[in-house]
């Protein structure tokens, strides 16, 4: 469709806006939506109904985002609760190993750790950490 049907500069670019907006928000959605006719004697009532096919468009695209996220939000919720599960699991785990070990074999295990880990676990021990090892060895003096 030829813009020289329109007469005013405005019009040709609601016309091109329209087209725009329309081609666009298919594309995004995928699917064919509906195109106004300008109409060189309606040219406002046009502007209104492009405006509402804009506004339409918009809140179908909001909406679809609204419900991914929604979605997503879900899943990661379920991932959090999966994950503090199994971290309290291991915790257990790790708690029950310790108590169960006897202290030459925890030094052996400490041996073995990387230099990383080795290091971290003696800046928490001499920094004097608020929570109190049950298995050291140390004196209570």
């Amino acid at each position: 469709m030829s813009t020289e049907m329109f007469k005013t500069p405005m019009e040709v670019a609601v016309y091109q806006l329209h087209n725009f907006s329309i081609s666009f928000f298919s594309s995004l959605l995928g699917g064919d939506v509906v195109s106004v006719k300008l109409d060189n004697s309606a040219s406002g009532a046009s502007v209104v109904a492009i405006d509402n096919k804009i506004e339409q468009a918009m809140d179908l695209v909001k909406n679809h985002l609204m419900y991914a996220v929604r979605e997503e939000v879900e899943i990661l919720k379920e991932q959090i609760k999966e994950l503090a599960e199994k971290n309290n699991q291991l915790e257990r785990e790790n708690s029950l190993l310790k108590n169960l070990a006897s202290p030459e074999q925890l030094e052996k295990f400490q041996s073995r750790l990387p230099a990383d880990e080795a290091l971290h676990r003696e800046k928490q021990s001499a920094g004097g950490d608020e929570q109190a090892d049950p298995h050291s060895t140390g004196s209570a003096v």
